[in-house]
């Protein structure tokens, strides 16, 4: 579906379970990987506590999931903060009793794009946006589920991790990359407790962080673009399926992978690209 389509209808996929997604707002107005996804799991039955750099974005999320008859709350973190993630997970077991599904959304570029560009400021900050962020959640969220019986964590990485696209992007690509490894790791791990974890990497996704104001004006003139009409069609232009995907389509992956249709799904990648990974360049 596209984000014009509004909320979708639920089937009790995830009906009476907790879920605590990390990055549940979204940067601007529309549909983000995590905005989209917090309230599916919501349509779909879950109780979730949204968690935002902002509170004011995890509060609209609530919103739209009350609107929509599901039960959600808010809370402001961190997520690369020890003492934050913490809080939020204590919170989450004081509110809503359990936690079912952990979905990492938290993650960033960042200004330290080729090598000779990098300095170790960026280096630090975007590892820990992109791998301690959720080392942090995973470690306070994996005892509860070992303790319930189990529980599934969904943690969003990039086909950037995978392989070049055609610009440097060198923290990114190692942070998501060491988010893979460190998701598979931690599935091996716990899969005999049934604590299930597995990564969905995005490819070209139409969401608002793309077009986010920097330094004021929007990101995609730094890249030469005049419109975000140009912009969207040139990223849309290297897919097979020809055009971007949006938030829903990583929320629907999400969702799959958080429920109970995928029980002996663990320590895998989950790719939503329209096909871009199963592409190479023409000689």
């Amino acid at each position: 579906m596209s984000v014009h389509d509004g909320i979708p209808r639920g089937r009790g996929r995830l009906e009476g379970k907790v879920a605590l997604v990390m990055g549940g707002g979204s940067i601007e107005p529309g549909w983000g990987n995590g905005k989209a996804t917090a309230v599916l799991f919501a349509v779909e039955g879950a109780k979730v506590l949204i968690v935002d750099n902002r509170i004011e974005a995890a509060e609209e999320t609530v919103g739209i999931i009350e609107k929509a008859g599901g039960t959600a709350l808010a809370a402001a973190c961190d997520a690369t903060s020890e003492k934050d993630v913490e809080r939020v997970v204590k919170t989450c077991i004081s509110k809503l009793g359990r936690i079912d599904v952990l979905h990492n959304n938290v993650g960033g570029q960042g200004s330290g794009r080729a090598l000779d560009t990098i300095t170790v400021d960026d280096w630090d900050e975007y590892l820990a946006r992109n791998v301690t962020s959720a080392m942090l959640s995973c470690r306070e969220v994996v005892p509860i589920m070992v303790a319930q019986g189990g529980g599934s964590i969904v943690n969003i990485s990039s086909i950037g991790s995978l392989r070049y696209l055609n610009t440097p992007m060198a923290v990114y690509a190692a942070g998501k990359a060491a988010l893979n490894g460190f998701t598979q790791n931690i599935a091996v791990h716990y899969a005999s407790k049934h604590v299930r974890a597995n990564c969905v990497l995005p490819g070209y996704i139409d969401t608002p962080f793309i077009y986010q104001n920097v330094k004021g004006k929007p990101s995609y003139a730094y890249k030469g673009f005049e419109t975000a009409e140009e912009y969207r069609a040139s990223r849309g232009k290297p897919i097979p399926m020809g055009h971007m995907g949006s938030g829903w389509d990583v929320a629907y992956a999400s969702l799959f992978l958080a429920s109970d249709e995928a029980a002996y799904i663990t320590g895998t990648t989950l790719v939503v690209d329209g096909g871009v990974t199963a592409t190479c360049p023409g000689v």
